[in-house]
Formats: structure tokens, sequence, C-alpha cells
């Protein structure tokens, strides 16, 4: 018995040759390079303060730089409770976010209103805004912020951007929250 060679075609060796496609490519790498603009306004806020210090290092997902600025940001982490006089500023701060963006709301009061069930209160961001992912908690523990960190980050890395943004759906949505 000889033994057999197998010839190797052109297109598996040399430069060029990639195992995957440009979408998975770019959602890993934005997974792993997030943004986030913190818009805290109660406790929520300081639970987030403990997340990214060094007993729960935010930092090692990726999020070792905050953005205080909308047009730095591609993630709005909403925390706390949203008085309704702050409703078009949080809109207003969300689109001016550059494409692609995403909104995780922190904590009862800014999924719900929280217990705060009054005339002065917002009863969840989600009457101005499109939210992606709810984090649950009065005030949330700093390993909910974190899973809810990481649900964002797999739905960056497993998600086209130009899918979800230009679908029906969310076209629809935007109407809805009257955002250009």
């Amino acid at each position: 018995m000889g033994i057999k060679t197998v010839q190797i075609p052109e297109s598996y060796f040399g430069e060029g040759y990639q195992l995957t496609s440009l979408d998975k490519v770019l959602g890993l790498a934005r997974a792993n390079s997030i943004w986030p603009l913190p818009f805290a306004t109660s406790c929520c806020g300081i639970e987030f303060m403990a997340t990214m210090g060094t007993n729960y290092d935010l930092s090692r997902f990726g999020m070792e730089r905050l953005s205080f600025s909308p047009r730095q940001a591609d993630l709005l982490m909403v925390m706390g409770t949203i008085a309704k006089k702050m409703g078009p500023i949080l809109k207003q701060v969300y689109t001016q976010m550059a494409e692609p963006k995403w909104v995780i709301a922190v904590g009862a009061c800014a999924s719900s209103g929280g217990i705060f069930d009054t005339y002065s209160v917002l009863q969840g961001i989600d009457k101005v805004i499109p939210v992606d992912v709810y984090v649950p908690g009065c005030p949330p523990r700093p390993e909910q912020i974190i899973d809810g960190v990481m649900k964002i980050q797999e739905l960056v890395k497993n998600e086209s951007p130009l899918r979800r943004r230009n679908s029906p759906e969310y076209q629809h949505l935007l109407e809805k929250y009257q955002i250009g």
C-alpha cells in the first residue's frame, strides 16, 4: 500500500482566505468595544459605579471607556427614575447617538417607573425611546448589570446592524417615538 497524496486547491491557502463572514467579524469587534453613555439619576447609578469598580470590573467586557458625549457612544445605559420632564432630553440624547446604537434600561424605575406611580415619573423609558435590554431590580446588583451588558454584547455580536435598523418593524417603532 502506498501513501496517497491529495492536491490542495489554491483557494485553501494564501492571503485572502477567511473562515467567517465580514458581518461576524464586525459584530465581534463591536461587541468587545462598546462605549457606554451612563444616564444615571438615582440609586441604580450608584450600583453602576460599583459595577465599574475593581470588585466587578466591567472593563473586562470591553467597556473600559465611558463616554459622556452622545456622539461618541453606542450604548445608552439609562439608570434610575426618569421624570416626564426629562423624557425629551433622553430622546434628544438618543437621537444624537450615531448608528449603530443600543439601549439598556437598568432598574425598575427606568424599566417601568418602579414604585413611583405618579404623574411626574415616566412609567418606563420605552415610552420615549426603544429599549434593547431590561435589567430588573430595585436597585439591581452589579451581577445583574453585568448580565444585561452581556446580553447587549450577544445582541451586538449576532446582529447585522443593517438588517435591524432598516427593518419595517424598527422603522415603525421609530415613527411611534417620532424619531427621524
